[in-house]
């Protein structure tokens, strides 16, 4: 078991060495899914930010449980 995975370890090429072998083109492919994905994780975190803000204050930070039951009754 120790051999297999000390040959996976040495053949496996890492992520630079994969990028390193592309071609121009899908390099430039890759590197817009990066942007892409680095712009729309900065936009889901600026939104959480913006909610953690506004939900911060004292009315909505309270949890559900702690309003007091109704007293209408459902028939």
């Amino acid at each position: 078991m120790g051999v297999g995975y000390l040959m996976m370890k040495v053949t496996t090429p890492t992520e630079q060495q994969l990028y390193d072998e592309l071609s121009p083109e899908l390099k430039r492919k890759v590197d817009a899914t990066r942007a892409a994905r680095l712009a729309r994780e900065a936009e889901m975190k600026k939104q959480v930010d913006a909610q953690i803000a506004v939900d911060t204050t004292a009315e909505t930070a309270k949890p559900i449980w702690a309003d007091p039951p109704s007293t209408s009754k459902k028939r």
